[in-house]
């Protein structure tokens, strides 16, 4: 046989032999979560270079701050604790303790292409739409999906579970306060699975201190779970310069089977 037809069969091999291989675990350890929903272990859209911009905080005709925008962070990722004041702690109740030292990486829900719950974000890129009546919170990882938030208006008496719950929004000076119930109990909160109840109810305070920067200040209340509320800060930053991108979990998904272990974040949250 020609030494090129032997070359040609070897490079159909090779390339038979790539295709049919399961995704690498060998950036992920023991223990160690993996990335949101089907993305990379590092994906480059998660650390964007700090090119955050500087200048007032822009208002609506009306007003009122103008929240829009592309924003990135906002919310814990791989813990929660991150989003603590210095000497606090997370009070949860023994119960809760044994569930969450239980909980192995391959189920969480955000990995398996299920939302993220509230205040969890995937480290992507989100979209705040501001109208008269409603905001709306588009989100480029994990599923795709949105939040919905009614400004005014009340609760409903006995509201469906769901993944985003129930939320309705007051301004409080230049702050949006989203008040939300009516969570779903499936959800965790991070990679190292801190769990709650269908009792969550959420009170985030979100402050444009300046053309940049978005601060989430939310309140977690969950008797469930937790012996008293807690509070936690978190910073978005503004992208001007991004814009979302078709995210399609489903397709593709390799990356549950291959997490062994624990809960517990990843290496570079």
């Amino acid at each position: 046989m020609k030494l090129a037809g032997i070359l040609a069969i070897a490079l159909v091999c090779a390339v038979g032999a790539m295709a049919q291989a399961p995704a690498k675990p060998s950036s992920l350890t023991p223990g160690q979560a993996t990335a949101p929903a089907g993305g990379s272990a590092n994906p480059t859209r998660a650390r964007p270079r700090d090119d955050t911009p500087h200048g007032p905080t822009p208002r609506l005709p009306g007003g009122h701050v103008d929240l829009s925008g592309v924003w990135s962070g906002g919310g814990p990722v791989g813990d929660l604790e991150q989003g603590l004041a210095k000497g606090e702690t997370i009070p949860l109740l023994p119960a809760a303790k044994a569930i969450m030292e239980k909980r192995q990486s391959k189920d969480d829900p955000e990995a398996n292409c299920l939302p993220t719950g509230i205040p969890r974000i995937a480290p992507y890129p989100w979209r705040i739409v501001q109208t008269p009546t409603h905001i709306f919170f588009l989100f480029e990882g994990n599923i795709h999906s949105y939040r919905q938030i009614f400004l005014g208006g009340k609760h409903p008496a006995d509201p469906d579970p769901t993944w985003y719950g129930h939320s309705i929004a007051n301004w409080d000076g230049d702050t949006l306060v989203v008040d939300t119930i009516g969570f779903n109990d499936k959800f965790w909160f991070d990679f190292r699975g801190h769990p709650h109840t269908e009792q969550l109810h959420t009170i985030e305070r979100y402050t444009r201190k300046d053309l940049g920067t978005l601060e989430n200040k939310v309140t977690i209340i969950d008797p469930g779970d937790y012996s008293k509320p807690f509070t936690l800060t978190f910073t978005a930053r503004l992208r001007p310069k991004e814009e979302l991108m078709e995210y399609i979990c489903q397709e593709n998904q390799q990356d549950s089977k291959h997490m062994i272990g624990n809960s517990g974040p990843p290496e570079n949250p």
